[in-house]
């Protein structure tokens, strides 16, 4: 092991808690953790797909992988979460669970955003507070949180799924500050539209996306060492090109694309 890989394990070993973990950005980011060694609970709703990577990361790359089937959106899912680590010295958490929807404000079902609060921004207080006040008591440690780069502005025609995000990057800016007399390095990692089952969930149309193995990378890589990453070139390019834009701007720029994006009035 690398002296770069030795400190790592250290920091943020020797397990690693990532929900949203059966597929996209959260099942990509257990795999690059794994390969460097750490030791994995993987919390989803699917347990076929979870006890399946755990097999997999087990087999590639000889490390332990724990899988826990649970319904973030639930009220007291984090218990399962909790009781599952409670014997573990989890160094990391990678809140990656998370999904969208676009189209009319006044289309939406109730229902389903309510749900998606729940998961995209409930869920994340549930496990950033619990998570974090363990971290604190080893004093050292990281959180990892994935926001999007609709989460910097407000998104028409995914305005309430922007909102869920604006939150996770509020939370990740205040938390890197608080958290970092502890020893608790916090991340946001904010990317563009990724290649996963987002796009179908969300019914929107994607011409350009990242690679979630890329998105990945690109996030543990920053971990300790930036505040926000933007991984890929096209979340950089999103990122960089609305930067200089006053906020209204942003808005609207944000707007087109989604439109475009969700097909609304097609």
């Amino acid at each position: 092991m690398s002296a770069a890989s030795s400190a790592f394990f250290t920091h943020y070993g020797p397990w690693a808690v990532v929900t949203g973990a059966s597929s996209g950005i959260g099942r990509a980011i257990a795999v690059e953790l794994a390969s460097k060694g750490l030791n994995t609970v993987l919390v989803a709703r699917s347990r076929a797909a979870l006890e399946t990577l755990a097999e997999e990361l087990a087999t590639r790359f000889g490390v332990e992988a724990r899988a826990v089937a649970a319904d973030l959106g639930r009220e007291g899912a984090l218990h399962a979460v909790a009781s599952a680590t409670r014997d573990l010295d989890v160094g990391l958490l990678v809140a990656a669970a998370g999904y969208g929807t676009s189209g009319p404000f006044l289309d939406a079902s109730p229902a389903t955003e309510r749900d998606m609060l729940a998961v995209n921004a409930g869920a994340v207080f549930d496990a950033t507070h619990h998570f974090g006040n363990r971290l604190a008591r080893r004093g050292r440690g990281g959180v990892i949180l994935i926001g999007s780069v609709v989460g910097f502005q407000g998104t028409p025609w995914s305005a309430h799924y922007a909102a869920t995000k604006a939150y996770v990057h509020a939370l990740g800016e205040a938390l890197r500050v608080e958290w970092a007399p502890r020893g608790i390095d916090v991340l946001l990692a904010a990317p563009g539209p990724t290649r996963s089952g987002f796009s179908e969930r969300a019914r929107m149309t994607m011409a350009a996306a990242l690679d979630p193995t890329d998105v990945a990378r690109a996030t543990v890589s920053a971990l300790g060492r930036r505040a926000t990453v933007l991984p890929g070139s096209l979340s950089k390019l999103l990122g960089w090109s609305l930067a200089t834009l006053p906020r209204w701007a942003r808005v609207r720029v944000m707007g087109r694309v989604m439109h475009r994006m969700a097909g609304v009035g097609a």
